[in-house]
Order: structure tokens, then sequence, then C-alpha cells
């Protein structure tokens, strides 16, 4: 199986793509080790160890997984959680969330759960994106202004900000600023033969060197150019429960950033890529790279689409990717010593700002101000709450909007008549054959699948049940009933002959059936009065009564 995602190789093409996307991610890993306080050589280690493993074992042949901003904005929170209760266990604890997360998503796709990670409505994704965007800028601000993170996240640097603003160290708000510049101004027909992202960090850096002296500014430092050390995974009792919540949040959007991101490949490539082979592939990569103290990841847009763009059709190109990377770090680490923090904080602030979702922002109100209303007040709980709080809020608002939406449309599918009706599939014979009942049968018409939501339609139908002599239950264009649909249907047989009206049925689905037969709603139908056709009920209608 391994073998057979090598079949599209394609030397040339895969090569140049690991090399582009090589160093496309430098700057971006640099950015966000800095950013998430383990350190740039943890954002550098995550490129290459996710990279590499991913790409070995994944299910897309295009796919380029590094870290990215949504996972490094959880780790931070985690790190920083993590690190205030156990300054001595809390590095090691925080990695070991990181293998959690990883187990998680190999599970997921064990259990071939892959195809229904996405499963959430557009303005939810949008929601949380979004904020997480926000959440990247609002951290990076004391940064971009000369300042270490203050603790407490968001909320503590909101807190914070006066403080900072009273302080800022001009000179690296400079380079922020000129980080800044380069990557918004850079112009487009360049772009395509080298990132905004390593320009600004070469050349701000280069700047940096010849206006301020080391020690005026803070700066990277060199990276050790050995191997990462070995993280033993620890637990604790104490916040067992908040590890494996923070791994559930930290996979769960691992998952749905990098399926998300496999779909706008198969748009590319015309394939189409295996979710759940690629969960089992993102897990093993984060369970490796959380081994080795190095940032999670998932599969990164910009990588991906650059790397189909300059000719990539194997995994090939995230092998070589991560081989490049890892021989920066190996042999030229010493070379990041005099990068300056505020040009990775300008990075990450431009990352954060690409996170948000300016499309559906511009015409979320246009669309619908339900969609709008949920956007935002995802975004807001992402950023002021709770990820998964925002989520399951912004996933139970959604379908209980789409449900009543859906239940007014069943509604209107469901149709109780004693007239030949034009809205009724019925032939010019049936329709006389109804004509001739003077009214005194109901022909009682479902169709569509039927959910829940459509129980009170089918109960407000059959109120005056007492008016006629028989009732056709028409179920032959209803494919699937759930439980209380079933009930609904059950109350209304009994009404019926509760009020001594015959009962007809017409319900030829299998499905339907066996759901009914299950709630012994069958059995209250005289065997004689199940019919296999509309012609066949209607005439038995007919001469019940004659009678």
């Amino acid at each position: 199986m391994l073998i057979n995602r090598f079949q599209d190789l394609n030397l040339k093409g895969d090569i140049f793509g690991g090399v582009t996307t090589a160093i496309i991610s430098l700057p971006l890993a640099l950015a966000f080790g800095v950013a998430s306080g383990a350190g740039a050589e943890a954002g550098l280690w995550g490129a290459i160890m996710v990279g590499f493993f991913a790409a070995l074992f994944g299910g897309s042949n295009t796919l380029i997984s590094e870290p990215t901003g949504p996972m490094t904005v959880i780790m931070t929170a985690i790190l920083t959680s993590m690190m205030a209760k156990y300054p001595e266990t809390g590095l090691a604890m925080s990695f070991t969330v990181v293998i959690m997360a990883g187990i998680f998503q190999i599970l997921l796709g064990t259990l071939k759960l892959g195809k229904y990670v996405t499963l959430m409505p557009y303005s939810v994704i949008s929601g949380f994106m979004s904020g997480i965007g926000v959440i990247l800028i609002i951290l990076q601000l004391s940064p971009l202004l000369g300042h270490s993170a203050p603790p407490g996240g968001v909320l503590g640097t909101i807190t914070a900000l006066p403080t900072i603003f009273a302080n800022i160290s001009y000179n690296e708000l400079l380079l922020g600023v000129l980080t800044l510049a380069v990557l918004f101004f850079f112009p487009k027909q360049y772009r395509k033969f080298v990132p905004a992202q390593l320009v600004a960090l070469i050349a701000v850096t280069l700047l940096s060197v010849f206006l301020f002296d080391t020690d005026s500014i803070r700066r990277i430092g060199e990276i050790p150019a050995g191997l990462p050390s070995l993280i033993i995974p620890n637990f604790n009792s104490e916040m067992l429960t908040a590890m494996v919540i923070d791994a559930l949040v930290l996979g769960t959007l691992g998952c749905i950033d990098t399926l998300l991101t496999a779909v706008i490949g198969d748009s590319l490539t015309r394939k189409e890529h295996d979710s759940d082979k690629e969960l089992r592939g993102q897990g093993i990569a984060n369970v490796i790279s959380g081994l080795f103290g190095a940032l999670p990841g998932a599969g990164a847009t910009m990588g991906t689409v650059t790397n189909i763009q300059v000719g990539a059709q194997s995994p090939l190109s995230g092998i070589v990717r991560a081989l490049v990377l890892a021989l920066v770090v190996l042999v030229a680490g010493g070379l990041t010593e005099p990068i300056p923090m505020a040009v990775l904080a300008g990075i990450a602030v431009y990352v954060g700002f690409n996170i948000l979702d300016w499309s559906f922002i511009q015409r979320a109100h246009k669309v619908s101000l339900q969609s709008m209303a949920i956007m935002y007040g995802v975004m807001f709980l992402t950023v002021f709450v709770d990820l998964i709080v925002a989520v399951g809020l912004g996933v139970f608002i959604s379908n209980i909007i789409i449900i009543e939406q859906l239940s007014r449309a069943q509604a209107r599918q469901v149709k109780a008549i004693s007239d030949a009706d034009n809205d009724l599939p019925l032939t010019d014979n049936e329709r006389a054959i109804l004509e001739r009942a003077n009214g005194k049968v109901l022909f009682f018409y479902l169709s569509g699948p039927m959910i829940f939501s459509v129980s009170k339609a089918i109960s407000r139908q059959h109120t005056s049940i007492s008016d006629y002599q028989v009732m056709i239950l028409d179920l032959s264009d209803v494919p699937m009933i759930d439980v209380t649909v079933g009930l609904a249907l059950e109350n209304a047989i009994k009404d019926a002959l509760d009020a001594y009206c015959e009962v007809l049925l017409l319900c030829p689905h299998l499905d339907t059936r066996k759901r009914l037969q299950k709630l012994n709603v069958l059995s209250l139908i005289d065997s004689d009065n199940h019919c296999t056709s509309r012609e066949q009920a209607l005439k038995l209608a007919l001469s019940h009564v004659s009678r």
C-alpha cells in the first residue's frame, strides 16, 4: 500500500516541490515555535517530523503537513496553562497532550470516522477559524511591541496592553512594522518565485544587524544543531481530565485543518484522498513529534497549494521538504541567531490576518442573518471563552436552525385530503376513484425522509379523523422514518380506529416497513388492509365506504 502511493512519482516536480515548500516553511516554523513559547527549535522540528511522517503514512499524495496557525494557538494555550501550574513538569505534560492528540487522530482514522470530521456548518468553521486568527494576532501584540508575552492568554494580553503601550520598544516595533509592510505589499508577480515570508525574514534581519546592536533588541539566538531530546510522557492525576480535553481539542482541530486542506488539494489534482488513512498518518506524525518535544501539525493550505502548483505528484515532495529542513537545522542552525523576535511576531500576525475568513465575513450579512450571528458568536466564544464551547454551541444552534427549516419543508409533504387535489401524485383513474368516495376517504400522503420534527404536522393533519370512514396511509414515497414519526403514525392509526375509521396502509419501502414493524405499528392494521398500490388501496377504501 505504501509503494502504491509513489506510483505517480514525478522526480523533478517532487524534488522541486519539496525544496520550494521547505523555503516557505522555514520562516513559518520559526515564527510558530517562538509564538507557542516552546522555542524556535520546537517549531522547526515540528515542521520536520510532522511533515516527514505525515507524508510517509498519510492518505494524500501532495499534502504538506507542518505546524499551522490554529494548531499553534491551541498549543500556546496548553503550554501556558501547564507551565503556570507545574513549572517543572509542565513542558513534558504539554507534549504528552500532543501525543494523546495523535493517538486520538489514529483512533478516528482506524474507526473510519474521517468523513464525519468536517460535517459541520460552514458558519461554525468560519467562526472558529477567524477566532483563532484573532487570537494569534492578539497574542503577538506584545512581542511586536518589544515585550515577552504576558501570562493569561488573550485576556492577560488585553489586560496588559496599557502597560505594554506605555513601554514600547520602538526599535522592535519598527522591525515588526517593516516585516508586515513587506508581507502585505510584496508584489504578487514575485510571490510565485519567492515567498514573501522568506523575503521579510532575510531582509529585515539583515537590516536589524546593520541598525542595532546584538543586545539592543531581542533575537532568537542559536538553535542547537543536534537531534531533539526524547520527552518522557508525564501524566498528572489532577490534570488528567484537562489533558484529555486539550488532546481532543488539539486532535479534532488537526483533523479539521488537515481534511479541509486535503479537499482543496483534491480540487487542484482532480484526485481523491483517503480521509481515514490521512488521519492515521497525521496521528502517527503528531505522536512522534510530541515524543521529541516538537510542535504538533496539520495539513497546511499554502504549502500544499504551492507543492501542487510546482509539479509535485507524490509523497516524495513532503519527504524531500522535511529532509531539506533537517539539513538546515543540523548544519546551518547558527544562521538563525540574529533573527529578531519582532520579525517572527510580524510573520505570525500576518498568518493570523490570513486565517481570518475575509471572504465569508464580507458577505455573511448578505447570505443570512442567522449564519452571520452564528459565525460572529462562534468567533467571540473562541476568542474569549473556549474553543470546545464555541464549536459545540455553534453546531448545536446551527443544527436546531437547520432542523427547523427542514421541518417546515417536510411539513408541506404531509397532506391529508379527501378530494382529488392536484398536489397528490395520483393518476386520472386514481383521482376518479377518490372522487367517488364523496369525501368519506381521507388520503393521508407523506413523502420524503421523515424525521422527528414532522410529528407535529402529522398530528395536525389527522385531527378531524372522525369525519371519515376510511383513512389511506400512503407511505410509498417515504424511504425512511425515525422513531418519533413512527410513534406519531401509531397515534394517528389508533385515533382512526377509535373513531371506527378503517385504516389502509401502503408501505412498499423495506426500511420504512421494518421500522414500523419494530414499533409494532403494522400489527394495528389488519393484514387484509396492507396494500401494494394506490389503485388497490383506493378501490378497497371505496368498497368499505359502499358498505
